[in-house]
């Protein structure tokens, strides 16, 4: 998993909600992830929830 929302670098801890990811695993946080429409400025694919690690 990435640490960090590869837009704006903000800090994404493994077990916390507020991620999004696309197939490919392209990381944003929430607010960058409104921002882009929920679309991969990348590949173009969905970004979804990404699953949270249980500590």
């Amino acid at each position: 998993m990435k640490p960090a929302c590869e837009r704006c670098d903000t800090p994404l801890a493994p077990h916390a909600h507020g991620a999004f990811i696309c197939s490919f695993e392209d990381t944003f946080c929430a607010d960058c992830a409104d921002e882009l429409d929920e679309v991969c400025p990348k590949c173009r694919g969905e970004l979804v929830d990404r699953p949270a690690r249980r500590k």
